[in-house]
């Protein structure tokens, strides 16, 4: 939320894709862009006073169509994480995506939140780099309702959270000019270059230190470094949707992605491809 981590201009129209929602605030932000414009100066960044960017959580039926493990034939596929380390739950999703083909062909990256860590995917699942992230200020998976039309004055700091979801996602330009990666279009959620934020903050410091414990300070907006952010996130996404799978921090995994062990699967390809025995001794004797 306030890019400086809230609202965003979009400059050449994106269509959505089928099976995404569109709420029809277009209209209501072009009249009212100019009253969220002073709420805005010193954060993250907000929606759109435009129309739309690809963006938002998928639906139910997007998620259905991976696989179940005893659903799929075939090798087990994982994604490659080279000499990175990564949380088991980071691992257990980015298996998951790979083998079930749930990015559909499309770049991904993961929001680690207990870990405040971003990891940014090719389309194949090959780990193109991470880096530290900054996230909301308070803990939990789900947005206020309607957050994404309110003053950044008006949201009090345990409403400040990063929700968990898959969300198809798009390039867009904030009301500065500036390149975000827009996540969620009717919560105001985008991934972006760290800001310099309110003082105080000091995101930049909290970036670069080495612990996790202070990368709570956001709105609900996932601020990463400047150079990761040109080098890995802009490219990955430029001339192309992808999907941001943000791992939830109050539920499991499973629960919000519907997602499978990829081992558990594997062993169970195994077990079936095992050649059968006979007792020839047995057989023998009969």
């Amino acid at each position: 939320m306030p890019i400086q981590d809230h609202p965003l201009q979009k400059v050449a129209q994106t269509s959505r894709p089928s099976g995404l929602r569109l709420d029809g605030l277009c209209l209501t932000l072009l009249l009212t862009s100019l009253a969220y414009a002073p709420a805005f100066a010193s954060g993250d960044v907000g929606r759109p006073a435009g129309p739309a960017p690809v963006s938002g959580p998928s639906s139910g039926a997007a998620m259905a169509r991976a696989p179940a493990p005893d659903g799929v034939h075939g090798s087990p596929r994982r994604a490659y994480f080279g000499q990175e380390r990564a949380s088991p739950d980071a691992v257990h999703i980015a298996d998951w995506v790979v083998d079930s083909t749930d990015n559909q062909g499309m770049p991904f990256i993961i929001v680690d939140k207990a870990h405040a860590s971003v990891l940014v995917f090719n389309a194949d699942g090959r780990l193109q780099g991470a880096a530290p992230a900054l996230l909301g200020l308070a803990l939990g998976d789900d947005s206020v309702p309607g957050i994404g039309e309110r003053k950044m004055s008006t949201i009090r700091p345990e409403e400040r959270t990063t929700p968990a979801g898959r969300f198809v996602s798009s390039l867009a330009r904030d009301i500065h000019g500036q390149e975000v990666l827009w996540v969620d279009y009717d919560t105001a959620i985008a991934l972006h270059r760290v800001v310099k934020g309110t003082p105080g903050e000091g995101r930049a410091q909290r970036l670069d230190s080495l612990t996790s414990d202070d990368n709570r300070v956001s709105y609900g907006c996932i601020n990463v470094p400047v150079k990761f952010y040109d080098k890995l996130v802009s490219p990955a996404f430029t001339g192309t949707n992808g999907v941001v799978y943000i791992l939830p921090e109050t539920r499991s995994a499973r629960e919000v992605f519907g997602s499978y062990d990829v081992q558990e699967r594997a062993l169970q390809v195994a077990a079936r491809q095992a050649p059968t025995t006979t007792n020839s001794s047995a057989a023998i004797g009969k």
